[in-house]
């Protein structure tokens, strides 16, 4: 890979707001383009560790067509068992679906503007990091330096779990090289460094960090969950050593969280807040990436640099193939390409765990409740009985040819704009902020060191936590990895831990299966079964069903292959555009790089 290059200037512009509320820090652009006159004094330091928060931010939406696909979220979410890269039809959502089913080769574009994209960001890290480690030119360390290094580095440690965990041995490039390209970290001849290594070193990192981080100021600091703290640091810590299964280590780590006392689940029923504007900087956020409406800023590019933009339109529902989208109150008219969706075993398994429980019903949404349950743009149709929308054309599935292609009866309801995420109603921006690490997941991690380190008590204890605060309907008396998996599943569904569980784990059996069969989600009121069809029903008959679904098997008529290979897909392969451009990198086991 050749060297990132970018200008100071582009580096000191302010993309990022590293506060949540009106005391937000606001550095002014430097007018400067030399090393020479910037990288001086603790101003420059803080405008650099903004800048480096701004990349940081920016790889979530990444850039070029596939940005609108939000890269880290496909990435992290689209090759898990419990999730579909629905849409339009077969073909449409391609980045997405090739992911899901598996199809993708070395050009894929979402994986290549995540790749670039966590190097671009690293880089502005390095930046901080190398010209800041030893202090002021004139004047030697000072705590603002030494505060921002600290952050920059944990910042550096979090894109390397995401790298390796993604692409097992990525180049390690922990400065500003400025000739000469990178090896892979393990066949570096000068520092080899294994998959496991990677993730000690992520630790290491956060390790050494923690004291010069300031620590989260209580459960109501909101600057607190917008910013690299000792807490955050402590996570990623215990993280990245669970993956590199030094379970007593991260047991440590990730006590020192809990024990802080500085985070705290929501109650259940601001669950749903998590996810929403609303819960932006509340007590369960570890860390999350600061997304702030700014009044001063356009719909342009300034605005679409900071925001993912296009993201609710690609995970909102599908509103075209609707006659009127049961959402459009809830979202603000905000039309949706309907580009996620749930296997229908997950739904049901979900359910049968939770029943409507908080967390249920901030996640997923049966059919039923959707078009009968939601409030309507229409007086007319929202005057109408149960009884009277279960007979009405004037709502339902209108498409005829796919219906709801990649539905089943279960609707994401989790990812969902609302009205108050957007930036104005009807707006395809959204402002609520981008969430790294809450404090479930500190819980769920812990829970799982403890069982493997023999606790079996503090597990249960953990577990327990979710599932009271989530008004599951299962509260376990003992917990062991079966029970934790099942619960992890629920609890964070489509925020980017299935997969890299599934991979460490050993799970793979259901994504093997990927992309054989593929839900289209109907209304018999528009479309009746056609002869020959394998027809399930919502409710086990037509008699008392309005909504049914047949799977389809376009990927495979289409010859594809597709579903998970142990040896191939443990790990994506290294982009093409990379691969062309650095002789030295090489290709991940099962991949040839050309394909």
């Amino acid at each position: 890979m050749k060297k990132i290059l970018y200008s100071v200037l582009a580096v000191a512009v302010v993309l990022f707001t590293a506060s949540c509320d009106e005391s937000r820090l606001e550095i002014p652009q430097k007018g400067v383009t030399t090393y020479e006159t910037f990288y001086q004094t603790d101003e420059d330091a803080l405008s650099a560790l903004t800048a480096a928060y701004a990349r940081y931010a920016c790889y979530v939406p990444g850039r070029g067509r596939a940005s609108i696909y939000v890269p880290i979220r496909a990435a992290l979410n689209m090759c898990a068992d419990d999730a579909y890269a629905a849409g339009s039809n077969f073909g449409d959502n391609d980045f997405m679906g090739s992911l899901n089913e598996f199809r993708y080769d070395s050009g894929n574009e979402v994986l290549e503007n995540l790749y670039q994209g966590l190097f671009l960001a690293n880089y502005a890290c390095n930046l901080v990091i190398d010209h800041f480690k030893d202090g002021l030119p004139n004047g030697g360390p000072t705590e603002t330096t030494k505060r921002a290094v600290a952050e920059a580095r944990v910042l550096r440690a979090h894109i390397y779990f995401v790298l390796t965990a993604l692409w097992n041995t990525p180049p390690m490039i922990d400065h500003v090289i400025s000739d000469g390209l990178p090896y892979n970290s393990d066949k570096d001849p000068e520092n080899p460094m294994s998959h496991e290594d990677l993730f000690k070193w992520v630790a290491k990192e956060c390790e050494d960090a923690v004291p010069f981080l300031d620590e989260r100021k209580s459960t109501s600091d909101k600057n607190g969950a917008v910013k690299v703290t000792k807490g955050f640091a402590w996570a990623l810590e215990g993280k990245a050593l669970l993956f590199a299964k030094d379970y007593a280590g991260a047991k440590t780590a990730l006590k020192k969280v809990i024990d802080s006392g500085k985070y705290a689940l929501v109650p259940g029923n601001k669950y749903w807040q998590n996810f929403h504007v609303e819960g932006d900087c509340n007590e369960e956020k570890i860390f999350e990436s600061n997304i702030e409406k700014d009044a001063t800023m356009t719909s342009g590019g300034q605005l679409g640099s900071r925001m993912t933009w296009m993201e609710a339109q690609i995970w909102n529902w599908r509103s075209d193939h609707c006659m009127l989208p049961p959402q459009a109150v809830y979202d603000g008219g905000v039309d949706g390409w309907g580009g996620l969706g749930v296997p229908l075993w997950f739904g049901d398994e979900f359910f049968a765990n939770d029943g409507h429980s908080y967390r249920f019903d901030a996640t997923l949404k049966h059919v039923d409740d959707a078009f009968y349950g939601m409030e309507y743009n229409t007086k007319e149709i929202n005057a109408m009985s149960l009884e009277e929308k279960k007979a009405s054309k004037e709502i339902g599935i209108l498409d005829v040819k796919d219906g709801l292609y990649g539905q089943s009866f279960w609707l994401p309801f989790k990812q969902i704009l609302r009205v108050t995420d957007a930036w104005s109603k009807g707006k395809n921006y959204r402002v609520n902020n981008n969430i790294v690490m809450r404090y479930a997941e500190v819980l769920l991690l812990y829970a799982e060191a403890c069982l493997q380190t023999g606790d079996a008590g503090q597990a249960t204890w953990a577990v327990n936590q979710i599932q009271q605060r989530a008004g599951s309907k299962t509260i376990s008396a003992n917990v062991d990895m079966e029970t934790l998996k099942k619960e992890k599943s629920y609890e964070l569904w489509n925020e980017g831990c299935r997969w890299l569980d599934l991979v460490r784990w050993g799970d793979t059996a259901r994504v093997k299966q990927a992309g054989q069969a593929v839900p289209k989600l109907f209304d018999k009121l528009f479309r009746e079964p056609k002869s020959g069809e394998d027809v399930i029903w919502e409710n086990g008959s037509e008699a008392n069903s309005r909504f049914y679904m047949v799977y389809t098997h376009e990927a495979i008529d289409a010859n594809w292959k597709v579903g998970f290979k142990e040896g191939r897909h443990e790990f994506f392969p290294f982009p093409t555009s990379v691969m062309d451009k650095n002789p030295n990198l090489v290709q991940n086991p099962g991949w040839t790089g050309t394909e």
